[in-house]
């Protein structure tokens, strides 16, 4: 893509091309640390387009942390360098659904679901970054046993992800220059563009790091006349899946002033699993609006509404349909993001509006989220 304030010089960054072009009795001085003030507000404005998160928001037991790539031109600020990131999602699943409809939960049956996230990325250059997951999991759960009532929890690190990224295309409209002609000297004052815009692909691998012991117990469960069911099984608890996915997905963002949305999709192609479970192919996305509250130099703050959802297809166990894994839901939230400097972080909540399953399955009731992230 060309860049739009047209191209640069061999060995001459922007900045000083602008300043280079200025009227002669520019206060050089002066113009030099208002464009690095400049630079600097942009380069926060950059990361918290870069490391907020975009995270699959659904299948709680893939979801993955993917930050969105900027959308600035490339000649404003560079994303290359080494991040690193923490992010927490906490879900509560306390209801009971039998297909689409509510059903009673006389047993009190429940699985809450901590999913904390380490994240090591490389930017390449600005078009291209390599990113690292590792998940630790921890579920706590309530569920009937035959007449008895099983509780207990499983915990451990999931399953690792290897994922890059690439910048497919980028807009940015052309940024304005003026004069402050009210001192002595006349000062260039640099505005950042008015409207900016990206794509940007991804892919990856998930590899089988995760313990699938919990899918034995697949091989065991038998239903007791006049016991009530569980809607909390092997698959639900697993800390793993046993199986190297393919995780493929896009994600695109648009800045107008103060104004922006996001939007994004992935989708994960499942291998063959671990003890002749195969978890079925799912499709996560993600998408909103929202408005920078506060645009300092040093410091930004946002507010955004989001929707989200899932679609996924009944998982397989030796070869046949398991009936209660199918499922499509919708999820909306606010979501509050913050950066000062290089430091960035998020806070979300998320509530069910759809909930579509099949059979007999213990459903979320809310999803919290949130994420702390360092560039440098």
């Amino acid at each position: 893509m060309q860049d739009c304030e047209g191209p640069v010089e061999a060995g001459v960054s922007p900045a000083l091309l602008q300043l280079s072009r200025l009227p002669p009795q520019v206060d050089y001085d002066l113009t030099l640390r208002r464009a690095a003030s400049l630079l600097r507000y942009l380069r926060i404005l950059t990361l918290a387009l870069a490391i907020f998160p975009i995270a699959t928001r659904a299948c709680d037991l893939c979801g993955c942390y993917t930050p969105q790539v900027e959308s600035m031109p490339k000649e404003k600020v560079s994303l290359t360098g080494f991040y690193t990131a923490i992010a927490e999602q906490f879900t509560h699943f306390g209801s009971l659904q039998f297909d689409d409809r509510e059903v009673a939960n006389p047993t009190g049956q429940r699985l809450e679901s901590s999913i904390t996230q380490f994240v090591v990325g490389y930017g390449i250059n600005d078009r291209f970054a390599l990113q690292f997951n590792a998940p630790f999991i921890y579920r706590d759960f309530r569920r009937p046993e035959g007449f008895a009532i099983d509780e207990g929890n499983v915990s451990g690190i999931g399953d690792v992800s290897l994922l890059a990224k690439a910048v497919l295309w980028r807009f940015a409209s052309t940024a304005h220059r003026e004069f402050n002609v009210e001192g002595k000297n006349p000062v260039a004052i640099e505005h950042e563009s008015d409207c900016a815009c990206s794509i940007v692909a991804l892919a990856g691998l998930k590899f089988p790091s995760g313990d699938p012991s919990r899918l034995k117990e697949e091989f065991h469960e038998v239903e007791i006349p006049g016991a009530p069911e569980s809607g909390i099984h092997g698959h639900d608890l697993t800390l793993g899946t046993g199986s190297y996915d393919g995780i493929f997905g896009a994600q695109s963002s648009l800045r107008y002033k103060n104004f922006f949305a996001e939007a994004n999709g992935q989708f994960t192609l499942r291998g063959d699993g671990a003890h002749d479970y195969h978890f079925a192919n799912d499709v996560t996305w993600s998408a909103g609006p929202g408005y920078y509250l506060v645009g300092k130099r040093d410091t930004l703050v946002g507010f955004q509404c989001v929707a989200s959802g899932e679609s996924k297809d009944v998982d397989r166990f030796q070869g046949r349909a398991a009936e209660d894994t199918g499922v499509t839901s919708v999820f909306v939230g606010p979501r509050i993001i913050a950066s000062h400097d290089q430091l960035s972080g998020e806070l979300a909540a998320e509530f069910p509006v759809l909930m579509n399953t099949t059979a007999f399955q213990v459903v979320p009731d809310y999803r919290f989220r949130a994420s702390i992230a360092v560039s440098w």
